[in-house]
């Protein structure tokens, strides 16, 4: 499982890193997710560290916490792995706005000002992401040379390529720019008109669609897609629908189910600056 999701955005994203968080002596909460949820229960030991997971209610809202020794989690590959399974749990029971990793509070009490304080937007997007996952879907060039690929299927590229690059002379620095501006503006306008193309067949099946930004020149589109729990297999035939389009020099992925991280969009308030550590 990739550690990406766990450095995507989420409840708790804009968190100052200066905030005041316990001393280095006390324990900390740490916060996994938030949950519609009015009845604090123990779960198990499944969190960082082995610690016993648990919910701290305040009204009809909970957060999923765990206790932490001196208020600090370093970014290791066994903490995030237990920050995903808690997540992972809590998804297949119930609405999930998952916080980002490494929120942690000075205690019950300061979580339940931050419920307290945020309860109204909680709400809102607690109702928004009910009964529903996260799939993503991938889109890739899948060629040897990205740039030999639009060569062969963009004239106006090979007539450039050609022009300012080919023949006898050295080519100088603003050839090689002039052509590289065009490739990218050819780039950019495939790629908007491919992913459009997948959105309007998607788009029926989705509650909602982001597009995330490409993490390589390959990629065509990097996309999230709100969709219904029970209405994953209509999602993955609109994708195998809209692959049919493209050719073999397209790849198609799709994965998930996630929580929602890319459609929870809440900012804690300011005041919560002596609260919660991040």
């Amino acid at each position: 499982m990739s550690d990406r999701k766990y450095e995507e955005a989420s409840v708790g994203k804009t968190v100052s890193r200066n905030m005041h968080g316990p001393s280095s002596k006390e324990n900390g909460t740490y916060l996994y997710a938030i949950v519609s949820n009015s009845v604090s229960r123990i779960y198990g030991a499944f969190g960082i560290n082995g610690g016993t997971v648990y919910t701290i209610s305040d009204g009809d809202v909970a957060a999923v916490v765990s206790d932490v020794p001196n208020g600090k989690i370093r970014p290791e590959r066994r903490h995030l792995a237990a920050h995903q399974e808690v997540l992972r749990r809590f998804m297949e029971e119930s609405a999930v706005l998952p916080m980002s990793f490494g929120i942690i509070a000075n205690g019950p009490n300061a979580v339940r000002k931050v419920l307290s304080r945020n309860r109204d937007a909680v709400l809102g997007q607690l109702e928004r992401v009910a009964g529903k996952v996260e799939m993503g879907l991938r889109i890739a060039w899948d060629v040897p040379n990205i740039f030999e690929y639009f060569v062969n299927t963009h004239p106006e590229l090979r007539a450039a390529r050609d022009r300012f690059l080919g023949g006898r002379r050295e080519p100088t620095r603003e050839d090689k720019i002039e052509v590289g501006r065009m490739f990218d503006r050819i780039l950019q306008e495939d790629r908007e008109a491919h992913t459009e193309t997948v959105e309007e067949i998607l788009a029926p099946r989705c509650g909602a669609i982001k597009r995330n930004p490409p993490r390589d020149e390959r990629e065509v589109a990097n996309l999230a897609c709100l969709v219904e729990r029970d209405a994953r297999k209509r999602f993955e035939d609109g994708v195998l629908e809209a692959a049919r389009l493209f050719d073999n020099n397209f790849a198609f992925d799709f994965n998930g189910p996630w929580v929602p991280y890319n459609f929870v969009e809440i900012h804690f308030d300011a005041s919560m600056n002596n609260d919660v550590a991040h």
